[in-house]
């Protein structure tokens, strides 16, 4: 992540020397006229002096707020760099192992505004202190010893707030996580809340992560502020007490008055990077624990290799001994699953619930990896196929459909420039063309988050849609009519009868007969296990085969 951007920081260094080397200019200044112009009385020599010192002031400021430009485009440059990369990976990662909120995203602007805001000012000006302090050991070294023990104080007590801070700190970040999470899950089941009158009771459950949160953070707020305060107070002390060594040794006569005032601003310098890194040292835990998340997060989904674009397929889907274990479980939601459809072939999946069938309709798209098996798509292992390029062969509707906040048109077309000939037809074979154009603003109409302004009927036929935009050749149903009346489960079987009579090969799961008569082939899983599979009139006529009298008698024996 530094490295897209090492270039720009190591210009905002090179800046960073040249303002803490301007730094110099006031103490040089004051040495010059406590020990030269006063003692001279040399005006002209006092007006050098001082405009010297305002040039050096102006190109410090200038220098300053370039530095701060600079570090503004690096913020701009990391996020176009790496933030498609985290978005990609939290999609990835929901995938495959679910549960994966939009915290990530917060995590990286989190981290990228820390490294890139006024903050880093100081970690930039830290380096520069022991330069001070060398400065201060030529001026005598009894001030450049007294500058170095305040400055290894100061360091001390920077980590002492560390060891007092984080410890609360990093509960209380456990606990936003935790509130927010909570309350992403509460807004997705919003009316779930209102129709049963949980809201009381959530909001119970809610306050308890917030309450401990703002306990956890008042408690490292409160140290946080104590240590700030002893620091503040220790800085202040020590410029002061460095004047009154110097005064004592210019009345010993080892050293100048000038050089005294010099001491306690060079001081005041070096010692300001830690006072400011301590206080902003919650910035810098929230944003180390930040991108400690980031990172962890794009350890595990490592970015896609590119690999050999592959032709078109026909549609031919080949299940090979397919099992599949959810990470962190070690019973099997599928167990040595196999079968094989034609290109053009209709598969209906029918089973009882918890056995397999979405989990099978994901592999079968290449959503999750299989934990052993394969799953092949003219020979290809989907797992390996290259996402984007094995997605423009692909329809997938999910059993929980979800549309996106933008128009009706950009949802069928997967947010791609395509033909409106391409998304009308799409509506069109979905049986949701007609219901579009009573829209407010027909295609174009915004229906809001999650598709709020359609009904669960409408929000599918538009999921139908948008999978079979784009003539893809393999289209996966995941109980498709759950939410349609007579109408909605007429128009999906003339849309899968259109989709056969295209030679797209289709895989539904799915219990309703209009469904279940149109399909070629049947799977029935039990337990993970595919029970039986063949020709549909052969597995529905063995399904409705009557019970011999004697089995049943055998049974009740």
């Amino acid at each position: 992540m530094l490295k897209a951007c090492q270039g720009y920081f190591a210009t905002a260094a090179i800046f960073s020397l040249a303002i803490n080397v301007l730094y110099l200019a006031s103490p040089l200044y004051m040495l010059q006229v406590y020990d030269r112009v006063i003692s001279s009385g040399s005006e002209i020599t006092l007006l050098m002096l001082t405009i010297a010192l305002l040039l050096a002031f102006g190109a410090l400021a200038g220098l300053d707020a370039v530095r701060t430009r600079v570090l503004t485009r690096t913020n701009i440059r990391l996020d176009r760099k790496i933030a498609p990369r985290v978005m990609t990976a939290m999609i990835d990662r929901s995938a495959t192992f679910g549960g994966t909120r939009s915290q990530l995203l917060r995590d990286f602007d989190t981290f990228r505004q820390f490294i890139t805001g006024t903050g880093i000012h100081a970690i930039f000006d830290l380096p520069w202190a022991p330069i001070y302090i060398t400065v201060i050991f030529f001026l005598h070294p009894f001030l450049g010893g007294f500058a170095l023990g305040s400055s290894i104080i100061l360091i001390l007590m920077a980590f002492l707030n560390e060891w007092v801070v984080k410890p609360p700190l990093a509960e209380a970040n456990e606990a936003a996580t935790r509130c927010y999470n909570f309350t992403e899950m509460s807004l997705r089941n919003s009316e779930v809340l209102r129709a049963m009158g949980m809201t009381a009771g959530v909001l119970k459950r809610w306050g308890r992560d917030r309450n401990r949160m703002l306990q956890r953070q008042t408690t490292a707020g409160d140290r946080a502020a104590t240590i700030q305060s002893l620091i503040r107070f220790l800085r202040l002390s020590m410029q002061s007490l460095i004047l009154g060594l110097g005064a004592y040794l210019a009345i010993e006569r080892l050293t100048t008055v000038g050089a005294m005032f010099a001491a306690s601003i060079l001081l005041g310098r070096a010692l300001q990077p830690v006072e400011q890194i301590v206080g902003s040292w919650r910035g810098f835990v929230l944003a180390r624990g930040a991108f400690l998340r980031v990172r962890e997060l794009l350890a595990a989904i490592p970015p896609s290799e590119a690999g050999l674009t592959l032709p078109r397929p026909k549609g031919q889907v080949s299940v090979e001994a397919l099992s599949f274990v959810a990470p962190g479980t070690s019973r099997p939601i599928l167990r040595g699953v196999t079968f094989q459809i034609e290109p053009g072939e209709v598969l209906g999946i029918i089973g009882p619930s918890g056995a397999g069938k979405s989990t099978l309709a994901r592999l079968i798209v290449g959503v999750q990896a299989p934990s052993a098996g394969a799953v092949r798509l003219d020979g290809a292992d989907v797992s390996t196929w290259i996402k984007s390029s094995l997605g423009q062969h692909l329809g997938y509707l999910p059993q929980d459909i979800e549309l996106f906040a933008d128009t009706v048109a950009a949802n069928i077309c997967r947010f791609e420039d395509g033909e409106d000939k391409d998304i009308v037809l799409a509506a069109q074979m979905a049986g949701v063309h007609e219901m579009i154009l009573r829209l407010p603003h027909g295609y174009n109409t915004q229906i809001g988050e999650g598709g709020a302004i359609l009904s669960g009927g409408y929000r599918q036929r538009v999921g139908l849609a948008r999978a079979i935009y784009g003539n893809p050749v393999l289209v996966v149903l995941d109980e498709p009519s759950s939410n349609l009346d007579s109408y909605g489960e007429a128009a999906l079987a003339d849309c899968i009868t259109q989709l056969k009579k295209r030679g797209t090969t289709v895989v539904i799961i799915s219990h309703r007969s209009a469904t279940v008569s149109a399909v070629d082939k049947i799977l029935i899983l039990r337990e993970g296990a595919a029970e039986a599979f063949g020709p549909r009139n052969e597995i529905l006529s063995h399904l409705m085969r009557p019970v011999p009298v004697h089995a049943v008698q055998g049974t009740t024996n």
